[in-house]
């Protein structure tokens, strides 16, 4: 990243428009849209426009949760995910304030910026390190942009940041179970148990107990942010990548390249122990001593094992619901814990509250839904595994970010049964119902997918209904302004704003265009 956008403070250097977002974005942590920025110059000028009043988003707060009015959404831009690792300082600090510059250029809202754990405190459950993450703010503040931070408890694995803070791994080695753990005895190193949430198991501390300090620090250290509305979005880290869901997928996995059904994380001692109450407490003890005897290996697929088979499987007899229910239970009481407590702790602050659930689109056309019920998503009688969740979001007031607009159907395996159309009206169903917003993400880093871009462009935009409020292009970094994606993410972006561009306005604005076209040029 930092060879190519190092060209942009060369092309770029005039200082940032003086324009600031506008006020009154309605009560503190309500799903509400903002209203985009309205500057002189129409959308001739891509600065002042943004490219926020070209995303339409539904305002479907009657009782029918309909969508009667468009207003405009917002287009963040994620910075590299390790663009703070050690808490006091920025990596390559040049080439982020230049990619940050190349956002406002490019007429964006803002950027994403994630917040990990693990690097703001490191070495002791009493003392924060902000600094780096303070830094980045700055750059975001000085170009004008508004600030989306992703606050998680997890790390990423194999992306330079600390899956945990180390004081915190330390106590795994007395207490592996604090981990995730699956039917073979693997651990999940890196994402703690549900079940021990509320368990003082870390130096007398439970993780909720932490996780509620690490916002409150956050809150506190970037309270300036907070009133001068540079910070404008907060999603909640509610599970591994952030995510709101099991680990199922082995250890170090590719998401993308997985296809297999995935396993059961309920092998911990902490919920065994769970399992076996809810199992006594339903009058059937044998059925907490463990999870499924023929449930699936990770890469395995629904035929291969009793439990999800098509006809006859277990999930469809009394133990099977009975399980996915718990399972989906644990999962969803999760994030109502979390939540509850980062609602509580941004009640004050004037910004939007988010958090992500999978966009798990393999086996969707499976009755069963083997990945997403292994992944806690389930819901009995074959109903929409994701309205528990839903209505979970929309009690806290919660936009669920939707990481998966980008997923096309014809470039999936058909042979795991993947259905991301169907998977995202579903999730669309389900937080209409139920009266949450959504907001979107793409999967992974478009490169020479044109249909991926079209994907995108169709589902924040001429989506009949559900129409996200924010979308999130992931992510920053050398690939991003790479010669082969640079250029088609930005006509990618002229050909949003085409769409409302009138001839009769005259030639297309390029200045700016040109200017965040010189990142590719090193």
């Amino acid at each position: 990243m930092e060879t190519a956008t190092m060209m942009l403070l060369q092309h770029a250097a005039a200082p940032a428009s003086g324009w600031r977002r506008q006020d009154g974005r309605g009560a503190p942590n309500r799903v509400v849209f903002r209203r985009g920025r309205q500057q002189g110059g129409g959308c001739r000028d891509l600065r002042a426009a943004g490219l926020g009043r070209f995303f339409g988003g539904g305002d479907h707060n009657n009782q029918n949760h309909e969508v009667e009015d468009f207003a405009p959404a917002r287009l963040f831009v994620g910075l590299p995910i390790d663009s703070v690792t050690d808490g006091a300082t920025v990596n390559s600090a040049a080439a982020v304030a230049a990619g940050i510059r190349a956002v406002r250029l490019l007429g964006a809202d803002g950027v994403e910026l994630p917040v990990f754990w693990s690097v703001a405190q490191p070495e002791s459950p009493d003392r924060f390190s902000w600094a780096g993450y303070l830094a980045v703010a700055d750059m975001v503040r000085a170009e004008g942009l508004s600030l989306r931070v992703s606050l998680r408890a997890h790390g990423t694995p194999g992306g330079g940041v600390p899956t945990l803070p180390a004081w915190v791994s330390g106590v795994a080695a007395d207490d592996p179970d604090i981990f995730f753990t699956d039917r073979s005895g693997a651990r999940h190193e890196g994402c703690l148990s549900f079940a021990i949430d509320e368990l003082p198991v870390l130096r007398g501390r439970s993780p909720l107990q932490l996780y509620e300090a690490f916002f409150r620090g956050f809150a506190a250290a970037f309270e300036d942010f907070f009133d001068d509305s540079t910070i404008t979005d907060v999603t909640v880290g509610l599970g591994v990548h952030g995510v709101l869901r099991y680990p199922s997928y082995p250890p170090g996995s590719d998401a993308r390249k997985f296809t297999g059904v995935g396993e059961f994380q309920c092998y911990d001692k902490y919920m065994l122990a769970q399992l076996r109450r809810e199992a006594e407490e339903a009058g059937n003890a044998m059925w907490g001593l463990s999870g499924p005897h023929d449930a699936p290996r990770y890469h395995e697929s629904p035929d291969s094992c009793g439990f999800f088979r098509e006809r006859g499987g277990s999930w469809e007899t009394p133990y099977g619901d009975f399980f996915l229910s718990w399972y989906a239970g644990q999962l969803v009481g999760h994030g109502d814990r979390v939540l509850g407590m980062a609602s509580a702790v941004f009640a004050g602050k004037p910004v939007e509250l988010s958090a992500k659930i999978p966009f798990m689109h393999w086996w969707h056309g499976a009755q069963s839904r083997p990945a997403e019920a292994a992944a806690g998503f389930y819901k009995s009688g074959k109903k929409n595994g994701y309205s528990p969740v839903a209505k979970m979001f929309a009690r806290h007031g919660c936009t669920m970010v939707v990481p998966g607009m980008d997923v096309c159907m014809n470039k999936q395996h058909h042979s795991t049964g993947s259905s991301p159309d169907q998977l995202l009206v579903q999730i669309k169903n389900a937080c209409r119902r139920h009266g949450a917003r959504i907001a979107g993400e793409n999967a992974s880093l478009v490169m020479t997918h044109t249909s991926s871009f079209s994907r995108i462009r169709s589902n924040i935009l001429t989506a009949e209904f559900m129409r996200p409020c924010h979308f999130t292009y992931q992510r920053m970094g050398a690939e991003f302004f790479s010669p082969d994606h640079f250029p088609q993410f930005m006509e990618f972006v002229r050909s949003v704003v085409c769409g409302e561009w009138d001839e009769d306005d005259g030639p297309w604005p390029a200045d700016d265009e040109d200017r965040a076209m010189a990142a590719t040029e090193a």
